[in-house]
């Protein structure tokens, strides 16, 4: 009861400080950081840039100045030398609690006027595609548990010590962990959490779980951390060991702080987000499992039911066998490390299985025995939370389940058959999916997805018919526009919420005039099917993909910031047509990214095509204006850049430092120096029609399985030309 009374007194006398208010200030202007110092979102995304940057580093300099504060407010009546008359009014213990509680009231009161002050300019930066339940999120995870987990930290460290400076270097150093040697740890990093992207278009549920898991995690570990440095607050003069006797005498206090310990332990190893494959991404156990003699696979189908609300998945699985060996066979399914497999079932009974604890490539590996039966079906049940690869644990949120978007790769689709060779048709398999009455099922190949139920509750069931062992299937929020162009449908799926930012980039007048000029110029898309092909904007994911009659399109390359980037375009339209020429220059032709200095990659030709494009479409005098002028002035301030002229000067400057500067200059290069250098090797081979019968002859050439990727070397004795030939002195 006593604490009840004297924290509205504590809490007020702590709003009347000065120290307190600088405090809070500081605080609410924080994220400002995020917009220009701290920046840990690598994604181009508007609420990776305007509301992940800004909300993590407000959480990092917020956390360190409450922490500080509160040293400062509980080193006050030591500071003082009054703390002999408070132990005297009030219980030490009591006053520990009833500090604690006031400094965490203050941070609350703190990041609710920080949400207030920067709503209306994150809604201004964000524009058409913000969210408020993104945005309460963001401030409440990225940035409002790192202040109330900064707050006991600091209280403990100074519980323990009874010093303020040695109080402070500890924080400083638990505060210095997470933002170095933890950064890149998702579960350790408990002051900068590890948020590489929010999507803009789709729903960012996944990485806020992730966040939260690993905030609990620590408000537990902390909060037991606290507690034991509560048990050694001084009393009656007694030092640390005597006090920690004195006030473990009721028992429950100590309990507390082990069960808290011991829970945040156990959440620790038991978080159900990130799997625990082999970090060797050479090893290739999997794919080394002999196939079974005299069985194949003659079909398969999946019945699989996704839970929106939690981001789980439940499904139903069917293969059918022939077995002419006449005997048990093991049979091995790779399966995402997050389901529980159950009922396993051949022709109705009961067989024996086994879920290996070896993990490699986000699989586990599951066996099941066959019975000898020549014809066979396995049928069995699996459910749970996907889980993601601990090799990109910094960069979850591949696996989000949600009303607006789904991904299910292979083995979380269903299990995905190891080593059972295909009957004469291959790997038959009908896939069946219920989602959202919103959400439209997207099948990544040729397959085409088609509403077989509606039930009552607002869900529909779509079917589709695929070949193979695995699969990867999208599901969305997703506008369609069906696009006549290069002699093909062309299938353009977006997400509903970026449908303004389309709009106003002419998203289906740049696919159309893409697809006509390169298919004219280059040739078709070699994973089209020649008659229609489906262009899929994907959740961000750092890159795009292909497959028979399907292709990625990472919405990182279409957001608001990316359309307005001048170095790929006049405009957005520009920017959309140049991001469209990947489809040919990056996915149709691969380039080997291993030295990102090296001025030739995608980047190099899919710039001087847009040039080209928009040559064909607003005229030579613009291109030459917005194009050839623009790079040839970002040339020449390359060559006269001081680094580039002292590089031995660059060599010297910090890591980091150089990193920045050295992506800088790489950019000027493959954006600006390498277009220039193919408009100078246009000119040297005779002109338009000679170069677009070369990049024609490279783009269509055959690949080398083992190389598959477009050289300079490649493009140069195409063109007969050297090197020096292109040097643009």
């Amino acid at each position: 009861m006593k604490t009840i009374r004297l924290f509205p007194l504590e809490l007020r006398r702590l709003l009347q400080s000065r120290p307190t208010w600088l405090i809070l200030l500081l605080t609410v202007a924080s994220p400002v950081l995020g917009l220009t110092l701290y920046q840990p979102a690598s994604a181009d995304t508007m609420l990776s840039l305007y509301l992940a940057n800004p909300s993590i580093a407000g959480g990092a300099a917020g956390g360190i100045l409450f922490g500080l504060l509160a040293v400062y407010e509980l080193d006050r009546v030591g500071r003082s030398r009054a703390d002999a008359l408070m132990d005297a009014a009030v219980s030490p213990l009591t006053m520990a609690l009833v500090r604690l509680l006031a400094l965490l009231a203050t941070a609350v009161m703190t990041v609710t006027l920080t949400m207030l002050v920067w709503l209306p300019i994150s809604m201004r930066l964000i524009g058409s595609v913000f969210g408020g339940v993104d945005y309460a999120l963001a401030y409440l995870l990225l940035m409002g548990l790192a202040l109330l987990l900064s707050i006991p930290a600091a209280a403990a460290a100074y519980q323990f010590t009874r010093r303020a400076d040695l109080s402070i270097v500890l924080f400083a150093a638990f505060a210095a962990l997470s933002l170095t040697v933890w950064a890149d740890d998702w579960q350790l990093c408990w002051l900068n959490p590890c948020v590489w992207a929010l999507s803009d278009d789709f729903s960012n549920f996944r990485i806020f779980r992730s966040v939260a898991w690993m905030r609990l995690t620590w408000l537990s570990a902390l909060a037991g951390v606290w507690t034991v440095s509560y048990l050694c607050i001084r009393q009656y003069g007694k030092g640390i060991l005597g006090s920690l006797a004195r006030g473990a005498r009721l028992v429950c206090r100590p309990v507390i702080a082990l069960l808290l310990l011991a829970c945040s332990g156990a959440a620790y190893a038991a978080q159900p987000l990130v799997d625990h494959s082999n970090p060797d991404e050479t090893a290739m156990t999997f794919y080394e499992v002999p196939y079974t003699e005299n069985v194949v696979c003659t079909g398969r189908s999946a019945r699989v039911f996704p839970d929106t609300s939690t981001g789980s998945l439940s499904g139903t699985a069917s293969y059918q066998f022939q077995n002419t060996s006449g005997q048990e066979q093991n049979v091995a399914f790779g399966i995402n490390p997050g389901y529980t497999i159950s009922h396993v079932q051949a022709n109705g009974a009961a067989v024996p299985f086994s879920v290996s604890e070896y993990q490699e490539y986000n699989e586990a590996m599951l066996e099941v025995t066959l019975s000898a039966d020549e014809q066979v079906e396995l049928v069995m049940d699996y459910s749970g939370f996907p889980q993601e690869s601990r090799n990109m644990s910094t960069m979850q949120g591949s696996k989000e389940i949600s009303t607006e978007y789904l991904c299910l790769e292979n083995s979380t689709l269903s299990p995905r058959l190891m080593n059972v060779l295909p009957g004469e048709n291959g790997y038959p398999a009908t896939i069946e999916i219920t989602l959202p009455a919103s959400m439209t099922a997207i099948p990544f190949g040729s397959s085409e997805a088609e509403v077989v139920a509606e039930q009552r509750g607002g869900t529909k069931t779509w079917r589709y018919e695929a070949n193979g062992t695995g699969g990867i299937l999208y599901a969305g929020d997703y506008i369609r526009e069906d696009i006549e162009a290069g002699g093909m449908t062309i299938a353009f799926y977006y997400g509903r919420k970026h449908q303004s930012v389309m709009e106003a980039a002419g998203a289906v007048d740049a696919v159309k005039a893409v697809v006509d000029y390169c298919t004219e110029h280059y040739g078709t898309l070699s994973f089209g099917t020649g008659e229609t092909l489906k262009l899929i904007q994907s959740r961000v994911t750092g890159g795009g993909y292909a497959a028979d009659g399907a292709s990625l399109l990472d919405e990182a390359d279409f957001t608001a910031d990316n359309l307005g980037n001048t170095d790929k375009g006049g405009g957005a339209g520009e920017v959309m047509i140049h991001e469209l020429v990947h489809q040919w220059w990056g996915l149709g032709n691969m380039f080997d990214t291993s030295d990102a200095a090296d001025p030739w990659s995608a980047e190099g030709l899919t710039v001087y095509t847009t040039y080209r494009i928009v040559k064909e479409l607003y005229g030579e005098a613009y291109a030459q204006e917005h194009y050839v002028d623009q790079w040839q002035q970002a040339v020449d301030d390359y060559y006269l850049d001081f680094y580039v002229r002292n590089p031995d000067y660059l060599a010297n400057l910090p890591e980091e430092k150089q990193l920045e500067i050295t992506n800088n200059l790489a950019y000027v290069r493959q954006y600006c120096e390498m277009p220039l250098k193919i408009l100078q090797a246009e000119q040297l081979v005779g002109g338009e029609a000679a170069m677009d019968q070369i990049l024609n002859r490279l783009f269509n050439r055959e690949l080398d399985p083992v190389y598959p990727y477009l050289t300079y070397q490649d493009f140069l004795h195409a063109c007969g030309l050297t090197e020096e030939d292109l040097d643009l002195d």
